[in-house]
């Protein structure tokens, strides 16, 4: 597996890519991203557990459902999130779902549809149409960056990839992209993501691999706790490569590559999250089996005052241990060990046996202040663990949410 230097959504081939501002924005910055497969692609999605799904998320469970194998196209405004809209809601973003089929002269179900951003404001729709007038033709493989840029809000970078994968019958490549910056926490981490292959891959086949790979890189990112309306992963296979994923050794390979796709996606989402500075990668081993671990390592994750801490360098490890003390497994506190480390420093130990390890509190403050952190946290009960990733919390993240609409 390679990755690609400056990959995107349209390094497979057979995708095309625009943008352009519609002026939903205030800044006046792109806000639509039209990507579109050259022809008939597999389709696949994971949506938002969120019990008040936005309009899009409706829309896209109900096409994937009839029509996952001749899929074309996605188009994603950002600016309005088109949730909390009502029946009007999602009669607009099935005109959204139209319009863009009519200028791809293709069919409607051809064509899934995102939207990000305020939750409750209604699509101007004369803006969108003549938005979608102008993506349809400007459509070119150069565009995938600028795609990527339009469908961020308050995101302060890019966020992109690809990777080609040798495989017995040739060459692949997966690419994506992705927003997302706060209201990131699994079920699936807010963020909307769409990837893309030039593998041939049969839906029922492409959803089970786009779901284990969401499982294990949006499920297990947390930014602030909070689970978005609008969360969708999508995914576009349209087979322009003549590969097709049919063996146990193909299948194997594609879905380490998915995986590996949605993994750096999802890292790059919680590196840009709202007000972040630090980087902290969490693991939970010794549990009973990988569930329990993975909910010791999100409650841990979420912890305001876990989050705070780090965001001051501030080993106060006690914080962590409580945090795995509620999380509602059962624990031995006489079984509990805690390290931390960063790229730089050898790990340190500050927990033995649920009590505080020798260790100076300088060296290890230094370590916190890297901006990627390690923590490790040993319950002593099994063989079970897991890996979960998420940032400080700062000062910025509220300055940030306490204006959001204005």
């Amino acid at each position: 597996m390679q990755i690609l230097a400056e990959g995107t959504a349209t390094s497979p081939r057979g995708f095309q890519a625009a943008a352009f501002a519609c002026g939903f924005k205030r800044s006046g910055a792109t806000d639509l991203a039209l990507l579109v497969s050259d022809s008939e692609s597999s389709g696949a999605g994971v949506f938002t557990r969120n019990q008040l799904p936005a309009a899009p998320v409706v829309l896209d469970r109900e096409t994937l459902s009839s029509n996952s194998g001749r899929l074309r196209a996605v188009i994603t405004n950002s600016g309005s999130a088109n949730a909390c809209t009502g029946m009007a809601g999602l009669e607009d973003a099935k005109e959204m779902q139209r319009l863009t089929a009519k200028d791809l002269h293709c069919d409607p179900d051809q064509v899934l549809v995102l939207s990000t951003g305020l939750i409750g404001l209604r699509l101007d729709m004369v803006k969108l149409e003549a938005g979608i007038h102008e993506t349809s033709a400007a459509l070119s493989v150069d565009h995938g960056a600028a795609a990527a840029e339009a469908i961020m809000t308050t995101d302060t970078r890019v966020k992109q990839t690809a990777v080609t994968v040798e495989l017995p019958q040739g060459t692949v490549t997966i690419g994506g992209m992705a927003k997302g910056s706060g209201m990131i926490h699994p079920d699936m981490a807010t963020t909307l993501a769409v990837l893309t292959s030039d593998a041939q891959v049969p839906p029922a086949i492409l959803q089970k691999m786009l779901g284990h790979a969401v499982d294990h890189s949006f499920n297990r990112i947390t930014v602030d706790g909070d689970t978005s309306t609008n969360d969708s992963v999508l995914v576009l296979a349209n087979g322009a490569s003549g590969v097709r994923i049919e063996d146990d050794i193909e299948l194997e390979r594609f879905g380490e590559a998915l995986d590996r796709v949605c993994y750096m996606l999802a890292q790059q989402v919680v590196h840009d999250g709202e007000g972040a500075s630090r980087f902290l990668t969490l693991t939970v081993g010794g549990a009973p089996d990988e569930k329990a671990a993975l909910q010791v390592a999100r409650v841990i994750a979420t912890s305001p005052l876990v989050k705070t801490a780090l965001g001051g360098a501030d080993p106060n490890w006690g914080r962590v241990l409580a945090a795995a003390g509620r999380a509602g497994v059962e624990l031995d506190p006489d079984r509990l060990a805690l390290w931390i480390r960063n790229g730089s420093a050898s790990e340190v130990q500050l927990v033995d046996a649920g009590q505080a390890a020798e260790w100076d509190e300088a060296h290890v403050a230094t370590i916190m202040a890297a901006t990627e952190v390690q923590m490790r946290l040993e319950l002593g009960l099994g063989e079970g663990s897991a890996t979960v990733w998420t940032c400080d919390l700062t000062e910025d993240y509220v300055s940030i949410n306490t204006r959001y609409r204005t």
